[in-house]
């Protein structure tokens, strides 16, 4: 008899974190939906990658900042699901996209707060409202928090804040989506070697011995640590988990 495979849709899957967790997901058995802004090739890379391990998958473009853009980015995702994988929703929505700006609270600009809050917390507010018309229950809901909303550390007042808020949602999502067993749950890594934020915690030696110094596993987070944790939330494993923040850090600032 044949198995229902399930499909993950993973909002900036092309590079970085978001890479790492599609292709982890995809190690589980998952069929997988990536999206990029602007780097097309990197998109098509994984989509390869993902397909060596037996799984389908495809991309799509999305600019989550632009919620103008939505209902047109549904419309493909509805035509990829129908052309590339023989159905009409999916499962699991891993809302992981988004940017680093490193500002004082003193020095953040009104831009640079609405840029935030348009990719960091009105986009995945919307683009989960709307990706529920093409989700099946039973699925799940995964959001990309930081560990910077629990501990803070200067220059990410206004991120932070975004993420604090994303942390919020997920438990009023776990509340309303309930009634179609949908859960809701926030992943929070702490401090991990990509190029986000520029690339700092990878490349400054300086910072990256600091967070080593206060973390109690004694190093600095890679992809590898993060991906997994998402994959498992996509998972019957955790069909019990809901509503919680799970983070992912080492144990920095304890």
């Amino acid at each position: 008899m044949a198995v229902n495979t399930k499909i993950a849709l993973v909002t900036g899957g092309s590079r970085g974190l978001g890479k790492n967790m599609a292709i982890a997901i995809a190690k589980k058995g998952l069929d997988v939906i990536i999206t990029y802004n602007s780097k097309k090739d990197e998109a098509d890379a994984v989509v390869k990658e993902i397909e060596s391990l037996g799984q389908k998958a495809a991309s799509l473009q999305l600019n989550v900042g632009d919620s103008q853009t939505f209902d047109g980015f549904f419309e493909g995702i509805s035509s990829t699901l129908k052309n590339i994988f023989n159905t009409d929703k999916f499962d699991f929505l891993v809302n992981n996209a988004g940017i680093g700006i490193h500002n004082s609270f003193i020095g953040t600009t009104e831009a640079e707060f609405d840029k935030l809050t348009n990719i960091q917390f009105k986009g995945p507010f919307f683009l989960t409202q709307k990706a529920l018309n093409v989700m099946n229950d039973g699925g799940g809901i995964v959001n990309i928090s930081t560990g910077l909303a629990r501990f803070s550390f200067p220059g990410y007042s206004a991120y932070a804040s975004m993420k604090g808020a994303i942390e919020t949602l997920t438990k009023y999502q776990a509340k309303e989506l309930g009634e179609r067993k949908i859960r809701a749950n926030v992943v929070a890594p702490g401090a991990i070697e990509t190029d986000f934020g520029g690339g700092a915690v990878r490349d400054n030696e300086q910072l990256n011995q600091h967070i080593a110094s206060i973390t109690a596993l004694g190093r600095v987070g890679l992809p590898d640590d993060i991906g997994g944790v998402v994959a498992f939330l996509c998972t019957e494993d955790a069909r019990w988990v809901n509503a919680q923040r799970i983070e992912a850090s080492g144990g920095m600032n304890l």
